[in-house]
């Protein structure tokens, strides 16, 4: 671990069909953890990790949100790689992917069909352990304590998380939708807020997000604002507007949220002071 600070990296931002920047998922590192949120959906996730200088034999855990494409797809590419890495001798320890039985259904179930049996085998007999969690369920991480939840999601079944870091800051983590009750509850005075924006709310009918289930800008915002979050981190966005996105965003999110905002590009890390 280069740092004994607690960061995110984000190695991608965007949402399912982007395709200027890569699929929302990200790196939290602690002193003693580096946990992967999701994968994006296919092998450029090895040239985003590369990019950001993160090297996957320190990767160990890796939390699994739901099955769409774009957060699922890449995990089957990480799953063959590191099979590949412990059948040459140069992958240490395991990889354990925490996810729900939906998710670990469609992992094993893809394995199956698109891997040689070589590189299934470490999801068979250990190696790469999926460990199913129930909503609510805690597990214990080095440093971190991580709580998964059921968003509630009105498309499939999909888990948040929140993440007691070492120095006793949470982070929450809310999906790739708008936020519930079960959010609310965990998201509620959250050191750290973790929220899809998918556009600005004047570009809403643009982008059809409500079609999509998904939020404005404005209303990640308040919703923030409401729960008492200290920062707020926006991410699963339209790539259309990349140029002008931090600018356009954050001035957007700050009149309806009193923290500190933070829309990130693709491979920028987030000091989590």
């Amino acid at each position: 671990m280069p740092t004994n600070d607690c960061s995110i990296t984000m190695l991608g931002t965007g949402a399912a069909m982007v395709s200027r920047c890569y699929n929302t998922c990200f790196v939290l590192s602690t002193p003693q953890t580096r946990l992967m949120i999701d994968a994006g959906g296919g092998n450029g996730i090895f040239n985003q990790l590369e990019r950001a200088r993160i090297d996957l034999t320190g990767i160990h855990h890796l939390f699994v949100t739901h099955c769409h494409t774009d957060h699922i797809m890449g995990v089957v590419w990480i799953i063959r790689r590191v099979s590949a890495l412990i059948a040459a001798g140069k992958y240490h320890g395991t990889l354990d992917i925490y996810c729900h039985h939906e998710a670990a259904h469609a992992l094993r179930t893809m394995c199956a069909l698109m891997m040689p049996e070589k590189l299934y085998a470490p999801l068979l007999h250990g190696g790469v352990n999926l460990n199913i969690l129930d909503d609510r369920q805690t597990v214990r991480l080095p440093d971190i304590q991580l709580t998964a939840f059921d968003i509630n999601s009105t498309k499939t079944l999909q888990y948040g998380f929140c993440a007691t870091l070492p120095d006793g800051q949470r982070l929450t983590c809310l999906g790739d939708e708008p936020c519930r009750e079960s959010g609310e509850f965990f998201g509620r005075d959250a050191h750290w807020l973790l929220s899809e924006a998918y556009c600005l709310q004047a570009d809403e009918p643009r982008f059809n997000a409500y079609q999509k289930h998904h939020s404005t800008v404005a209303d990640a915002a308040r919703m923030a604002d409401r729960l008492h979050a200290r920062n707020l981190i926006l991410y699963h966005t339209e790539d259309e507007t990349l140029d002008t996105r931090r600018e356009r965003y954050t001035a957007e999110a700050a009149q309806h949220f009193h923290g500190n905002i933070y829309v990130p590009a693709d491979l920028e890390t987030i000091p989590l002071t």
